[in-house]
């Protein structure tokens, strides 16, 4: 059990984190309420930490204040499926007010074990088809929250890589074939190559070795590229994805800025980010009275295009001016 209390807080934050008025004595007349969270990545991982530092910041920003008002009980559960399953049945034990649970790994399995616990995913793929809802306007259930992806933006990826790296012709594009975004971009993207003079060929990503052995073979013919689609997989492999793209000289889009700041090329995704702060919103909304059934699940409304210069160089490209200006983010 990880309880968020005043130096795991300090810690996670960072020193950024010590001038915010955290630890006030418990006031007479305060109910505490409990927040359960469920990630499915391990405690080191930044860019998971920098998502629950804003999303503790906006819950501050709500007067909801730990020791105060509010406990946060903060599982970091990593990528094991054994270990997510038990977190999850362990919060749910707790019975606390709502939960966090982060995308399709946590998702199912804690609505496997509650139907009454409040859970608030800050991201999720297509959460109708994979049953976590009724609907998008009224969930009906015990659970809502954020869409991270809407299929039709999957035509951004081939369009940059165009832009970027005019002489591709081909692309393999990482998936992952059991959650519906896999399958589903791949198709918009497969749409859309040959109006671009692109070949697809997809690379299905079920585990390290098999990533290995599939971009060594493509990257045997020239003029190859890569698109990495959004799963929770390529997150926590991001690391050796990067390093692949780079050791067989593939010019990559990414789903997610993270993989740019990590050493990508270049990424267009929604702002997760941003995704966790009106994940905050939602809470204090459950935690003041209001129903998760009640609560829409909302698409994305930040997106980002970050472009890594360093990268581009190493690979001999030279971005275009017009794309330079339209970024949201240049790292040098």
């Amino acid at each position: 059990m990880f309880d968020l209390r005043r130096r795991e807080f300090i810690t996670l934050l960072g020193g950024a984190a010590a001038a915010w008025p955290l630890a006030a004595h418990a006031q007479q007349g305060d109910r505490m309420r409990r927040i359960g969270v469920l990630l499915p990545v391990a405690t080191d991982d930044a860019e998971f930490q920098t998502r629950v530092g804003a999303f503790l910041q906006a819950l501050q920003q709500l007067d909801w204040t730990i020791e105060r008002n509010v406990e946060i009980d903060i599982r970091w559960a990593t990528a094991n499926a054994d270990a997510i399953r038990r977190h999850a049945a362990e919060l749910a034990s707790l019975a606390p007010d709502v939960i966090l649970a982060h995308g399709a790994p946590t998702l199912g399995p804690l609505l496997q074990v509650t139907r009454t616990v409040p859970i608030v995913f800050p991201v999720a793929s297509d959460p109708v088809a994979a049953g976590f809802v009724e609907s998008l306007a009224r969930p009906g259930g015990n659970a809502t929250g954020f869409m991270d992806w809407e299929y039709g933006m999957a035509v951004k990826w081939p369009e940059l890589l165009k832009q970027i790296a005019p002489s591709v012709t081909r692309v393999a594009v990482l998936r992952d074939p059991t959650i519906p975004t896999g399958p589903a971009q791949f198709g918009v993207i497969q749409a859309v190559a040959p109006s671009l003079g692109m070949d697809v060929v997809p690379i299905n990503v079920r585990d390290v070795p098999e990533i290995e052995r599939a971009l060594a073979a493509f990257a045997r013919s020239s003029n190859g590229s890569l698109i990495v689609t959004p799963s929770g997989f390529a997150s926590v492999n991001r690391d050796l994805i990067i390093t692949l793209a780079a050791r067989h000289r593939l010019p990559a889009v990414y789903f997610g800025r993270y993989f740019v700041t990590s050493g990508g090329l270049i990424s267009y995704g929604n702002d997760i980010v941003d995704q966790y702060r009106r994940t905050a919103g939602y809470i204090d909304r459950i935690l003041k009275g209001e129903k998760p059934a009640d609560l829409p699940v909302q698409a994305p409304t930040k997106y980002e295009l970050v472009i890594n210069l360093k990268t581009a160089k190493a690979l001999g490209l030279d971005v275009p001016a017009m794309l330079l200006a339209r970024a949201d983010e240049v790292i040098e």
